[in-house]
């Protein structure tokens, strides 16, 4: 079967089997990388440790959300 006749097959369904359809595959495509995961773990690890020894200064959220509100 070709990727043309499972689309053609699946446009024939009524509107909730494609939802479903739409559904299982996205949920399939959603699966963390670990690669990506352990990385992000490290780099938040890490700038963690530079806000605890000073290298870096937090910004107030008041400050930050403000700078979106323009």
């Amino acid at each position: 079967m070709t990727v043309r006749n499972i689309e053609q097959n699946i446009l024939r369904l009524p509107p909730l089997k494609r939802i479903k359809i739409v559904e299982r595959i996205l949920k399939s495509l959603d699966k963390p990388d670990e690669q990506i995961e352990r990385a992000w773990a490290a780099e938040s690890d890490k700038r963690l440790k530079a806000y605890k020894n000073g290298l870096v200064k937090g910004v107030d959220w008041k400050i930050i959300k403000k700078s979106f509100s323009k």
